[in-house]
């Protein structure tokens, strides 16, 4: 995300809509905790855009604009009888003002993985893919400033798992879009693995030994090599799919 403060998931200007909806739910209590972050955040942000010639002129109504509460509460509160919830993203970007790039992406189905190593961090990742060879291989393009990334980049292992459709709110979590009190590995059943922790009800999981990593698009492509394999029962893949999960039809 820095210097240029970006999201490296979608590309867009830091806070992006699924950052925003992230921080909504892990401060819905606490206004003043959300715009103190903010704060500290466009400070941050506005020293170095400074630096490389770019200060956005709105660099305040982008960081601190969107969460100003109203009437003293995070959200605005339709009282006239028979208001509705809005079941539209009041963050999405309009259509027209959309990435090309970014929609073709969103047009290919993705299987949900979630990547874990030692320390332990984690990370939900839908661009894994596993090739075949000798040795066999796996690729993923990950976040380079996440967790994940640290302890994969410190043990030289991790451990991915397929996720299923029961893992909808743990890729939330991983993928920092659900609140995670006390911590990303604190709810749900663990195996331990050399490569880190993985799901005890997933399908199976696979180790892997880092072999490079390199900077690809917005993200960090990671190759590996496969050294271990544990498969159980067959289970249905959970897929990612414009922006949304969904599973095979039964």
């Amino acid at each position: 995300m820095r210097p240029l403060w970006r999201c490296r998931g979608c590309g867009a200007h830091w806070p992006c809509q699924p950052a925003r909806l992230a921080m909504l739910a892990e401060y819905r209590d606490d206004r003043v905790g959300l715009l103190v972050y903010l704060a500290t955040m466009m400070a941050e942000a506005d020293d170095q855009l400074a630096r490389l010639g770019g200060r956005p002129a709105d660099l305040h109504e982008r960081f601190l604009g969107w969460a100003r509460g109203r009437g003293g509460t995070m959200f605005h509160v339709n009282h006239e009888p028979g208001a509705e919830i809005h079941h539209t993203d009041p963050f999405a970007v309009p259509t027209g003002q959309r990435s090309p790039v970014r929609r073709l992406r969103g047009r290919l189905a993705a299987p949900v993985t979630l990547w874990t190593a030692p320390g332990p961090a984690g990370l939900t990742v839908s661009s894994t893919l596993v090739a075949e060879g000798e040795p066999d291989r796996l690729l993923g393009l990950i976040d380079p400033e996440s967790d994940l990334w640290a302890a994969v980049e410190e043990s030289g292992r991790f451990a991915v798992t397929p996720l299923g459709p029961p893992h909808r709110q743990l890729a939330d979590r991983f993928a920092g879009l659900f609140p995670a009190p006390g911590g990303l590995f604190a709810t749900g059943v663990w195996n331990e693995t050399p490569y880190g922790p993985v799901p005890a009800d997933a399908g199976g999981w696979a180790g892997c030994r880092l072999d490079t990593a390199r900077e690809y698009g917005w993200g960090l492509l990671v190759e590996a090599t496969i050294e271990a394999v544990d498969l159980a029962e067959e289970a249905t893949p959970l897929l990612h799919y414009r922006g949304r999960y969904h599973e095979l039809p039964a």
